[in-house]
């Protein structure tokens, strides 16, 4: 089965290409072992929940919601603690590892983790497969358009929804 991914990750040999068919254990990995050694070089601990929530995100490869990351962690076998879930969730978010799809209410893992990047958000209407595409020449002109009327940019989020390939041929 084609895993979705919006660009190549070191390593894959994959085009340069949103939702793009790859070697998705591959993938997972390598962002689960930057990830690893991000969290460690910042003095913070990369606790079995926080590490398995990620994993979760990482497999998918879509936007989760909380109670869908929940249910498969007490699936795994860790205890029915929404706190613990939301908790993981915002530490990942804060150390750049996921991000918070605003639109769905949910969370996807951060296919370029310690890369200063803001994605735009490319969300399927149709599976809710998330892919990041680069965002600079979209807040380049978001800039220009803010300093034209005073007003300074501080943080921003992009997100667009549509059709992805697969579900455009399903149509």
């Amino acid at each position: 089965m084609a895993h979705h991914h919006s660009e190549a990750c070191p390593g894959c040999e994959v085009p340069d290409l949103a939702f793009a068919a790859h070697d998705h254990a591959h993938c997972s990995t390598d962002a689960l072992a930057r990830a690893e050694v991000m969290v460690a070089e910042k003095g913070l601990r990369m606790t079995p929940v926080r590490r398995r929530v990620l994993e979760i995100l990482l497999e998918e490869h879509r936007a989760l919601g909380a109670y869908d990351v929940l249910t498969r962690l007490v699936a795994d076998g860790f205890a029915n603690q929404p706190p613990v879930a939301y908790r993981a969730l915002d530490f990942l978010e804060e150390q750049g590892l996921a991000h918070r799809i605003r639109r769905l209410n949910a969370f996807a893992a951060c296919m370029h983790p310690g890369e200063a990047h803001q994605p735009v958000f490319l969300i399927c209407r149709g599976c809710n497969v998330v892919a990041e595409a680069p965002a600079a020449p979209v807040t380049a002109a978001l800039g220009e358009a803010a300093e034209q009327s005073g007003f300074v940019i501080e943080r921003s989020t992009i997100e667009a929804l549509g059709l992805c390939p697969s579900c455009q041929v399903a149509a």
